[in-house]
This record gives C-alpha cells, sequence and structure tokens, in this order.
C-alpha cells in the first residue's frame, strides 16, 4: 500500500469509530510512525509504497485512536501558544481557549518584573508561555498532583523557562503576594463528567470535576486571592461557557473591582478578571 492509499484506510477506520477530523488524525498519526516532523511531509510522498514493518506501528495508533485515547497523548506532544509541549496523561491536554487566556494576561501586565502565580499548571502551559514572554517576571507555578508538576518541570527544562514549581493546593503556603493570578480550574460540574467526549474522560479527574456546580475551587481561589494580590493586582480565570455571570457576582462579593467577562474567539463568555 501507498502512503495515500494508509492514510485513507485509516481514515475509514478511525471515521467509524467516531473520531472528529479522522483524516488530520489519519495524517499525524502516520507521519509520527514514520518519523516525520510534520504530517505535510507525507504530501511529497502520497506514492510511496510502505511495508509491512512500516504499517505495524501505525496499526497499534489507530486502534488506540479509535478507542478514545487523545491524539495528543499517542504522539505526545501538543502545541500550545506556537510551542511543542510534552503531553501525556499525567494532566490536561493543553485547550486552544487557554491561548487567550494566557495573551488576555498578558495585555494586562505594566511590570515586566511582575510577580505571577499560575494556580492548578498542570503541563506548566500557562506559566511557561508567561515566563517565555516575561523573561524578567518572577513566574511561580503550583499544583496539588506531583504527576503534573513533574511533566511541568519536564516542559520548563526542555523550552528554558524560568518557573519556580510548588506542590500545594491552589496558593503557596508563603505569604508573599503576586501582581498577577492565571488560572485554568477545573471548573466541570461533577455531575457532567459522565457526559464529556471519551477523549476529555481519558484527562485526569482531578483537572475536570469543579464539584457540584463547577465552581469549588474558583471559589476558594477568590477567596483566598483577596490576601494574596498586591494593589491594583489582577486575577484572570479561565471557566466553563455558563458560568461567567455567577463567577463575576463571586469576584464582587468578595469586594473586587474592574471586573469584566471576556469572550473567546468563537464568542463564549469564557473568561473573567478582576483587580484588587
Amino acid at each position: 500500500m501507498t502512503i495515500l492509499e494508509v492514510i485513507q484506510s485509516a481514515t475509514g477506520y478511525l471515521e467509524k469509530n467516531g473520531v472528529e477530523d479522522a483524516r488530520l488524525n489519519a495524517e499525524h498519526l502516520l507521519a509520527h510512525a514514520l518519523g516525520k516532523k510534520k504530517r505535510l511531509d507525507l504530501y511529497l510522498e502520497f506514492d510511496r509504497p510502505l511495508s509491512e514493518s512500516d504499517r505495524a506501528p501505525l496499526r497499534d495508533l489507530v486502534r488506540q485512536r479509535g478507542q478514545g485515547v487523545p491524539l495528543q497523548h499517542l504522539l505526545g506532544t501538543a502545541e500550545f501558544h506556537g510551542r511543542v509541549f510534552k503531553c501525556d496523561a499525567r494532566a490536561l491536554v493543553p485547550r486552544p481557549e487557554t491561548e487567550q487566556l494566557v495573551e488576555l494576561a498578558q495585555s494586562k501586565i505594566q511590570n515586566p518584573k511582575s510577580k505571577i502565580l499560575d494556580v492548578g499548571t498542570g503541563s506548566g502551559v500557562i506559566a511557561i508561555t508567561l515566563a517565555l514572554a516575561l523573561p524578567e517576571a518572577v513566574v511561580t507555578a503550583i499544583d496539588a498532583s506531583p504527576d503534573a508538576l513533574a511533566l511541568a518541570q519536564e516542559n520548563a527544562a526542555a523550552l528554558g523557562a524560568v518557573v519556580t514549581f510548588v506542590h500545594g493546593d491552589l496558593l503557596p503556603n508563603e505569604p508573599p503576594t503576586f501582581d498577577l493570578i492565571v488560572a485554568n480550574l477545573p471548573y466541570i460540574p461533577s455531575g457532567e463528567i459522565a457526559e464529556l467526549s471519551r477523549e476529555v474522560r481519558r484527562d485526569p479527574s482531578a483537572a475536570l470535576d469543579g464539584g457540584a456546580d463547577g465552581l469549588d475551587l474558583v471559589r476558594r481561589l477568590i477567596e483566598q486571592g483577596v490576601t494574596r494580590l498586591a494593589p491594583d493586582g489582577k486575577m484572570f480565570l479561565e471557566i466553563g461557557h455558563d458560568q461567567a455571570a455567577r463567577v463575576a457576582e463571586i469576584f464582587a462579593t468578595h469586594g473586587y473591582r474592574d471586573v469584566a467577562i471576556h469572550r473567546d474567539y468563537p464568542g463564549v463568555e469564557r473568561f473573567v478578571s478582576a483587580s484588587r
């Protein structure tokens, strides 16, 4: 079979197994199996015959993808804000909308030497991206999962980012204040976890489950942030598609000012920010 025929066969299998963007997935998996840096390299070799030994690794990858294993886990990487991060089952697969959370937060930073905290860092994409964009900033990242922290540290080392990683629940125990707190905390209501796509359910449950209404951790962080944000410090949160009004109310209840709701590129009210 040629490369094109293998892609077509894999695409058909993935479509039958309910995988969205089946052709794109098939191309990524074949490029990975063949050691190609870019899937587009395959387009230059559509007529190249593939031996049985060439096709064997792809079969296992396609089978796992058809069973709902996320593409990023199979590739071992995920792209975020123009960089490639290591990605596996230790942390949430980075979402495209989180790139906009980083952009919003960065746009409000006036002091290049700001003290920044990323709460629930997961694979570290937020903290690392901000640290690389603001090399003079003091960036701290915290997570309750030792496995997620290990993954974040691996990513920071690979990308040359200077970030202090802390194991803990929400805010660090030390008393320093921060100019910016940014977080993409678990926000899925517990009762809706079972309704998520099979790919999303492969993420760690602790990275998804936000309690009865999805806002347990968000409430706690907003409450704790009252004493941990510096004067005029800002907090930026990524939240669920229908939670913006409630989160804005929580901020207001705790005396924050300049509370604002921001839409993501598709128009969903995805982020809420506030100042002290």
